[in-house]
Parts: C-alpha cells; sequence; structure tokens
C-alpha cells in the first residue's frame, strides 16, 4: 500500500490516491483539482506511477472536495462514491462556489450511494466506511484496517476540527463521531484529513484542544 498526497485548488485540499503498488489499482480521495493545470497534473502523476484509478471516493459533499469528480469521471470513467445525505450538498456545489468567487461545472448526480456496511476494495487492501456527522450530514471515514490509515476528510484535523457552521453542521453530532468513531480505532491509526498534516489517534487523543479522551 501507498499513499500519494496531491493539495490542489484555493481551499488547498489534500487529494489522496490509496493505491496498491502490486496491481496499480488505487482510488482517488476528494479530488480537489480545480484549474486546468490541477487536473493535467493529476492524470500526469497517475500516469508516471503506473496507476489505474478503479474509486473515485468523496469524504463529504462540500465544493472543494468534489471540484475534480467530473473530471475523473470523464477521464476514467468512475462514478463518485458518497454518502446518500450528502448528495444534495454535491448538487448544490455550484452555486456554494460562486460565494466564493468562484465557478465550477455542476457535478454529475448518478453517483454510487456507500453505507457502513460496504466494503471498498482496492488490490488487495480494504477499506471500511464509517459515517461520522458532524461537519456535514454524510461525512464519511475510509478506514483501512490492514494498514491501519483512515482518512478523515474534514472531521478532524492535526490539533483541530472540521467547521460546524455550514448547512448540515452540527457541533455535538461531530464530537460525538470523534470520540465514538475515530477515537476507538486503534491508537496507532494514522489520520490523513482533508486540509493539512497527517496525524494518529493517539496524538489527537492526547493534544487535540477540542475533544480529548
Amino acid at each position: 500500500m501507498k499513499i500519494h498526497t496531491l493539495i490542489f485548488s484555493p481551499f488547498q485540499v489534500n487529494t489522496y490516491i490509496f493505491a496498491d503498488e502490486i496491481s496499480g489499482e488505487c482510488a482517488v480521495i476528494d479530488p480537489a483539482c480545480y484549474f486546468p493545470e490541477e487536473k493535467k497534473h493529476l492524470a500526469k502523476y497517475l500516469e508516471s506511477n503506473k496507476l489505474t484509478p478503479v474509486k473515485l471516493l468523496n469524504t463529504h459533499g462540500h465544493l472543494d472536495h468534489v471540484f475534480g469528480n467530473n473530471f475523473i469521471t470523464d477521464t476514467f470513467g468512475l462514478k463518485a462514491e458518497h454518502s446518500a445525505e450528502d448528495v444534495a450538498l454535491i448538487a448544490s456545489a455550484p452555486e456554494a462556489a460562486l460565494r466564493f468567487g468562484l465557478t465550477m461545472e455542476k457535478p454529475y448526480g448518478d453517483g454510487t450511494i456507500l453505507s457502513e456496511t460496504d466494503i471498498i476494495k482496492i488490490g488487495k487492501h480494504e477499506l471500511k466506511i464509517l459515517h461520522t456527522p458532524g461537519h456535514t450530514l454524510g461525512s464519511l471515514v475510509f478506514y483501512s484496517e490492514t494498514d491501519k490509515v483512515a482518512f478523515v476528510g474534514d472531521v478532524i484535523f492535526n490539533g483541530s476540527i472540521g467547521r460546524t457552521d455550514l448547512p448540515g453542521g452540527n457541533h455535538e453530532q461531530l464530537l460525538n463521531s470523534i470520540k465514538e468513531k475515530i477515537y476507538t480505532l486503534p491508537h496507532e491509526t494514522r489520520l490523513y484529513p482533508g486540509h493539512g498534516n497527517a496525524t494518529t489517534v493517539t496524538h489527537e487523543m492526547k493534544t487535540n484542544p477540542f475533544v480529548r479522551k
């Protein structure tokens, strides 16, 4: 297993590529490529590393995490996979973009709905799905028990937590998601957030000023 991190868009979003090194299969998690140059860079990066995307995954539906959905669909023929609760949020991304002085195409509306009973397979690796509402109604965490890594979107950051003042946000719900779904993972699990540096469950439990356990 190898994790590649590319940072895209004015929002500085971490786009992750979760790859099986033997088969070259990979999942593109939160494709945030906004500018044409970023889209070209992502495609070239995948090609130069001999990686074949087989999954397009969204941790949640905020515009900055779905900027590149249509590009991945058009280029690799993959449908976006996300929670049912964030379908409306994804559909409203173009209107949200206007509030930041940005424009974007409406994301395709025929994505695949994920639930906690699903298992995502990438080569020999598997990602479990954890529903972690609070930042958005349908925030998801993609967790590899074998590899001890979790892609947590904007639920928790290194030393911080996701904002809850946007539509669908709920502060108490977010804290509960962190305590019940993230802090119950093995303590050595490495957390890959939507923005900023990676961290671990242990580090956040001990030092995160917003939610400790």
